[in-house]
């Protein structure tokens, strides 16, 4: 068998460890339940010594493959909120550009009702002389531009509303999602204390 160096050791040490509470001291168990065993006066002491050394070294590995899992769910854990933490940018990214756009509908927007009070007091003058003709042509003609104005400022009011709305939405889902991420470590770092106390606690 080779030599084993400090560094092996100290790394197979924290890997049987996990969180350091309860497996060192089986680890020092286990190395008096060694010397116990190799100082037995009867077959019978010695049998039991090394019972008792098989069943803390099963223990050992058992906590070590504990956290091997857990180490492995941390892992992909951490992968799947990077994950969703580049999808998030990508949202506020896509969210900044709709209000940038929705600050251009807005501008268009008064821009259509400046034009729209305009035409309407246009529609007053050209009023005070109904007995012309192309006055009346002239009339009719701006009455069925601030029609088309007037459905071009409501569909761009209705694509602002659905935008807000969206945007809302948005905000709502990232603000769950940030409560579930905390609710998330929260518990874990509940279980981890209630496995702790658990493998602290002395067995009867």
């Amino acid at each position: 068998m080779g030599t084993v160096t400090d560094d092996e050791v100290i790394r197979k040490r924290l890997l049987i460890d996990g969180d350091g509470a309860g497996d060192d001291r089986r680890i020092n168990l286990l190395v008096k339940s060694f010397i116990k065993w190799c100082n037995s006066g009867s077959q019978e002491e010695g049998y039991s010594q090394y019972q008792h050394m098989l069943s803390t070294l099963s223990q050992c590995e058992f906590s070590m493959g504990k956290t091997l899992l857990v180490y492995d769910m941390n892992l992909r854990e951490m992968e799947n909120y990077e994950k969703n933490y580049k999808k998030i940018e990508c949202s506020i990214a896509g969210a900044h550009e709709k209000i940038a756009e929705c600050k251009k509908q807005i501008l268009q927007a008064k821009r259509i009702r400046k034009n729209r009070q305009e035409y309407d007091a246009l529609a007053k003058v050209i009023q005070r002389h109904p007995d012309r003709h192309e006055t009346l042509k002239e009339l009719e003609a701006l009455g069925k531009e601030l029609e088309h104005l007037s459905h071009i400022k409501e569909s761009v009011e209705d694509k602002l509303e659905l935008r807000r709305k969206q945007f809302h939405v948005l905000l709502s889902t990232i603000h769950e999602l940030q409560q579930t991420l905390e609710n998330d470590e929260k518990l874990s770092e509940v279980e981890e204390a209630q496995e702790t106390s658990m493998e602290t606690d002395p067995k009867p």
